[in-house]
C-alpha cells in the first residue's frame, strides 16, 4: 500500500460530478481530503490517496483522462 498527495483541479464541466466516489468504486482507492475550494465554475481538492501501486497509477491516469489536472505534491509514501 502506498500514499500519494495530489492537487486535483476540476474544469467547470466536472465540478458537480462525483469523481472521488467513482475513484473509490472503480479503483479501490481511499482519498483523504485535506483542503478544497469548490465553486460553481471551478474547483480544486488537495488530498492524500492510499492504494495499491498499480491501482493508484491507473486511478491517476483515469482522472487525467476525465480532464482533471493532477499535480503530485511531494513524494510517494509506502505504508
Amino acid at each position: 500500500m502506498i500514499q500519494v498527495r495530489v492537487k486535483l483541479t476540476f474544469p467547470e464541466s466536472l465540478v458537480r460530478t462525483p469523481i472521488l466516489a467513482q475513484l473509490v468504486r472503480e479503483f479501490d482507492l481511499e482519498p483523504n481530503i485535506r483542503r478544497a475550494d469548490v465553486e460553481e465554475h471551478r474547483g480544486w481538492i488537495v488530498c492524500e490517496i492510499d492504494g495499491e501501486p498499480a491501482a493508484l497509477e491507473a486511478g491517476l491516469d483515469w482522472l487525467r483522462e476525465q480532464g482533471i489536472v493532477v499535480d503530485l505534491l511531494g513524494d510517494l509514501l509506502e505504508g
